[in-house]
């Protein structure tokens, strides 16, 4: 209806813009989780579903190993803020045995404020920064910079277009993926201005499990692997949980100068501390639609001081060259199975952290398989390009510890053996199809007739197959005669089929029988591995 002012002139009635609907997503509620339940059905479940049928589900099944660990660490997370955590050694031992149930962490979860949970709330969006927020559109990209596998290392393209991937991330995979940068993310310069927060922004710190092997205990179901990896918290203090980078009153890091890293204040911190600053932007959604990310800004977070007595707890220490200890860290040429004695034998040696406290639990007899399963996770990286993850599944048992330990030493030195002699072998053909060569052509050359590239893989199941039959209580002695019969019969073979390439002329069949010779001899030696020549070891 038109009206008239004081002047007779009409007056077009108040026209206000739209309210912007803001998308909001709380992963308590919203399927993020990828599952598989006890009878191998596959699903996503919220983190409330997970934790009340955590004993009904088998594992998590998430697209990447880093993803699996990240969703993990959340968990043990939110069990530790919820102080649903054992107290002492003695108390975590009745926890796992008598599966002490979780349901106290999913309703502590149910009773937060929902906008502690909202992961794009405007002031304080979950596990994010909203400080980036005034320089997000001059610098944030495509969200393909939230997902380790798909970054790159920015110089992939010289325009960074592989940056602006159009299709927008769901929030769920958003949700995982921003997990994984916070524990994973690499060192390196961020593609981010410092202008505005200060110059430090654009220094990435390598993220609290990058650079090292990550070890879950794996337990039959999700419960199981979540009791097994809880703790009794030192001093007793959970810590804070760590909901936002501008929620909580600790005091964050600034970024005008580099700051020293600060202690953690207990598990639920450890667990939940912002590696990285993000922040994210939904696409809005019409009403019932699923909310997706397509924009993402990254920089970075904070830089923890970390305690080996309290915050390293599943870390399996090995010696460097210098004889200095460092936590086992992912090898670009090393499988991480050729590894499985280190974690062996921390599983039976040490006396604190979680391998201390399996060494004396006793696990109930019913069920098939082993009691648990050392779960070994590595990023792989070159600089700052992540490569590719590896992991291992080592089944354990302790009351197998010793018999384990000796199976694993003794198979991985039995496989370094028969890769050494297919090496002198490749050598023995090379002498003699290339009498005058190169020497920068030697590489090459040799690496036609070496079937190591063929045997390392290949010897992976066979030693799976020996651990397997070792942790179910078998005569490790004999278990090791039909692993090394196993090895050395793959090697012959693949060995066979690189000779196979030389033309069937004198020096070609020479080099033949020179390799296979070689090879032979190797097997038979009085240095070789007595399981190679028919012997048991004593």
């Amino acid at each position: 209806m038109r009206s008239a002012d004081e002047s007779g002139c009409r007056v077009l009635p108040e026209v206000r813009a739209p309210v912007e609907r803001r998308p909001s997503w709380d992963p308590r509620y919203q399927p993020c989780v990828p599952v598989v339940s006890l009878k191998g059905v596959t699903a996503e479940l919220s983190l409330v579903e997970v934790l009340r049928r955590a004993d009904k589900l088998s594992a998590l099944f998430c697209p990447t190993p880093g993803e699996g660990v990240a969703v993990i660490e959340y968990l043990l997370a939110l069990c530790f803020a919820s102080e649903t955590f054992p107290s002492s050694d003695e108390e975590w031992q009745a926890w796992v045995v008598e599966e002490h149930p979780l349901d106290e962490v999913a309703k502590w979860l149910v009773d937060e404020p929902d906008d502690a949970w909202d992961l794009f709330h405007r002031e304080h969006p979950l596990a994010q920064n909203a400080e980036l927020r005034d320089q997000f559109d001059e610098d944030s990209t495509g969200p393909a910079q939230l997902v380790l596998e798909r970054v790159g290392d920015y110089s992939q393209f010289f325009d960074h277009h592989h940056l602006e991937h159009p299709v927008p991330l769901p929030a769920a995979e958003a949700f995982r993926a921003l997990l994984a940068q916070h524990v994973y993310g690499l060192s390196g310069r961020a593609r981010i201005s410092g202008k505005t927060l200060g110059p430090t922004l654009t220094n990435l710190a390598a993220g609290r499990l990058q650079g090292r092997i990550k070890v879950v205990v794996q337990g039959r179901t999700v419960g199981d692997t979540l009791r097994l990896n809880l703790y009794p918290a030192a001093g007793g203090a959970r810590g804070h949980f760590n909901h936002s980078w501008t929620a909580e009153k600790n005091p964050r890091r600034k970024f005008k100068t580099k700051p020293s890293g600060r202690r953690t204040s207990g598990p639920a911190d450890l667990h939940s501390y912002l590696g990285r600053s993000v922040l994210l932007r939904p696409v809005p959604a019409a009403p019932g639609e699923p909310v997706h990310v397509d924009r993402v800004l990254i920089g970075a977070g904070e830089l923890l001081d970390l305690d080996p007595e309290r915050d390293l707890e599943d870390a399996v220490f090995h010696k460097k060259l210098n004889n200095h200890p460092k936590p086992l860290w992912p090898s670009p040429t090393r499988a991480l199975w050729r590894e499985a004695h280190a974690l062996y034998s921390a599983a039976t040696r040490e006396t604190k952290g979680v391998f201390g406290r399996l060494r004396y639990l006793r696990f109930p007899k019913d069920g098939e398989g082993p009691p648990c399963v050392l779960w070994a996770v590595g990023l792989l990286a070159d600089k700052t390009l992540a490569s590719t993850w590896t992991e291992g599944h080592f089944p354990y048992a302790p009351s197998q510890g010793e018999a384990l330990c000796t199976a694993s030493r003794r198979g991985s030195d039995i496989a370094e053996y028969v890769a050494r002699a297919l090496e002198r072998a490749a050598y023995a053909a090379w002498k003699i199809v290339y009498p005058n060569p190169k020497p920068a052509d030697r590489s090459a050359q040799m690496a036609r007739f070496d079937a190591r590239q063929e045997f390392w893989p290949a010897a992976e199941d066979p030693f799976g197959w020996l651990l397997d039959a070792t942790v179910q209580g078998d005569d490790v002695p004999l278990a090791l005669l039909d692993y090394a019969a196993e090895l050395h019969l793959r090697a012959a073979d693949f060995l066979k089929h690189r000779l196979d390439a030389l033309p069937r002329d004198t020096k070609g069949l020479l080099a033949r029988a020179r390799a296979e010779h070689r090879f032979g001899e190797d097997m038979a030696a009085a240095k070789a591995p007595a399981e190679l020549r028919g012997e048991t070891y004593t």
